[in-house]
């Protein structure tokens, strides 16, 4: 029996998670930029997974579940280690970055959960494709993939500070977040507000 290409890429990304932490935390100047290019490797075994499956006529059960299971791992774990550290020196930004990022991370794992619930109440009244993915939630990802990308790399790319883009990337995924968690729960209100019992 063969195992899916799409498969093997999410698991890929599963066991790229933990290996990202490792680097993040040695104590030396390679390994930062290391599990920043390590990450971004995960993240587009996300894009190709998906295509992949679509293409290849290789869609499965076992992947439509893992797949956005190692998608929020990422996210949520490259969260905690951003949120760990203290973020180095920043230039462009002059409030507290600590707390910016610290509140960002509330906002976007929050969603989450929020919208996971909502995705398996749907599922269970049979109208889970009312909060499928949208175009605004790619939007999301994208912006939410390169800021975290930036922000563990965590050093100044040449001339480009690299961080503090990505902290703006962070917060323009936050807010495109809340949009798209507003559009979904639209979508799912008229199910959500039915008194009827189920």
């Amino acid at each position: 029996m063969s195992f899916p290409i799409a498969n093997v890429l999410t698991f890929a990304r599963i066991v790229m998670i933990p290996l990202v932490v490792v680097l993040f935390y040695l104590p030396y100047g390679w390994s930062d930029p290391t599990a920043a290019c390590v990450f971004i490797l995960a993240a587009i075994t996300d894009s190709l997974d998906g295509y992949l499956a679509r293409r290849l006529g290789q869609t499965s059960a076992l992947g439509a579940f893992l797949d956005p299971v190692a998608d929020k791992l990422m996210v949520v774990t490259a969260l905690i280690l951003l949120v760990s550290h203290d973020p180095p020196h920043l230039k462009l930004i002059r409030f507290d970055p600590h707390l910016l990022i610290t509140l960002t991370a509330a906002v976007i794992v929050g969603r989450e959960i929020t919208i996971s619930a909502l995705r398996e109440w749907m599922a269970e009244l049979g109208a889970r494709g009312k909060v499928a993915v949208s175009s605004l939630g790619k939007l999301k990802t994208i912006f939410q993939m390169t800021g975290l990308s930036m922000m563990l790399f965590r050093s100044d790319v040449w001339f480009i500070p690299a961080f503090e883009l990505g902290v703006y990337c962070l917060v323009a995924a936050a807010v495109l977040t809340l949009w798209s968690m507003v559009v979904y729960l639209r979508a799912a209100w008229p199910a959500l507000s039915d008194s009827q019992p189920r």
